[in-house]
């Protein structure tokens, strides 16, 4: 077994391409959400998961075959995938299924916990010193995230959540609070999967193993192509356009961890709040107060605070 890396000192440093990298690939994620949020409200979340995972295993097989690989990796390198794959699947049914349930940009502050569980996975699993850079950075996102919190329960004068959300929104909180602890492990787990696999076949396995634990529950809660639910083409072109954006999504997210420690890159998991308020205004009339704002502004310095300390 190969011994671990020596531990760096100082703040973490990355290339400059890793950095813009990882913010693409939260652009992207965060368009893919809003696909699958409009998708999940019509045909529930196992269904949207699994004929996403389908319409991705298709186009992740293509793009595998295409950089003429022929097979996957085996031995602990699979077994790395099958963790990822599982662990990935547990925390999107979670999240999806809360995110129908509450407006994005809550649900993506609610998600902030996980980088900052993150950094110190990273540090245990992966022997990686936390530079104060990194800290500084997440304490920053952090606060945003709880300027958001405090608007949205109305303590510095933003719009209160009202009674009438009900019961839903509160087990839809639960459920994406439950999803950051499994994300919070996801970061580390795919720092590891990208020091070993192609980005290509992180994709292509990450699809397929998702599709299989989603699929089992296919029998029982899923919409299948001739139901009713699945008829709209409009359905099926949003499927395809998040599968596309997933992989999109992954691909880059998978090239920027296998070049930058996962504490570099983590704090830049901030800006999918801007995404999902900025998305959750465009397509679902999602409104963004003052305090969202100020909350945004925390996080992009955050995130700032990583970025200017990386080499070009």
């Amino acid at each position: 077994m190969a011994s671990a890396p020596a531990p760096l000192t100082g703040a973490p440093r990355a290339p400059l391409l890793a950095i813009l990298a990882c913010a693409g690939g939260m652009m992207f994620f965060g368009a893919m959400d809003s696909a699958m949020k409009a998708v999940t409200i019509d045909i529930g979340v196992i269904a949207a998961l699994f004929w996403r995972c389908v319409i991705g295993s298709v186009l992740a097989g293509v793009l595998f075959l295409a950089r003429g690989n022929r097979r996957i990796a085996r031995g602990a390198a699979l077994r790395l995938h099958l963790l990822r794959g599982t662990v990935v699947a547990g925390m999107a049914v979670l999240f999806f299924w809360g995110l129908a349930r509450t407006p994005m940009a809550e649900t993506v502050a609610i998600t902030f916990i996980a980088p900052i569980i993150a950094l110190f996975l990273a540090a245990v699993l992966l022997k990686e010193q936390i530079g104060r850079g990194a800290v500084l950075a997440s304490v920053l996102g952090f606060g945003g995230v709880l300027v958001i919190a405090a608007g949205r329960l109305g303590w510095l004068g933003g719009a209160a959540a009202g009674a009438e959300q009900g019961e839903a929104e509160w087990q839809g909180i639960a459920a994406i609070m439950a999803s950051a602890v499994l994300y919070a492990w996801n970061l580390v787990l795919q720092r590891q999967q990208a020091q070993i696999a192609s980005p290509q076949e992180i994709v292509l396995v990450q699809n397929v193993i998702m599709g299989f634990w989603i699929g089992l529950a296919m029998p029982f809660v899923g919409a299948m192509p001739g139901d009713a639910a699945m008829a709209a083409p409009l359905g099926w072109g949003l499927l395809t356009l998040a599968a596309v954006l997933a992989i999109l999504s992954l691909s880059l997210l998978s090239w920027a961890y296998a070049r930058a420690e996962a504490q570099a890159l983590v704090p830049l998991e901030y800006s999918m709040f801007i995404w999902g308020a900025l998305f959750g205004w465009l397509i679902f009339n999602e409104t963004i107060g003052w305090t969202t704002l100020a909350g945004a502004a925390l996080i992009v310095t955050g995130c700032w605070q990583v970025a200017r300390r990386q080499p070009g």
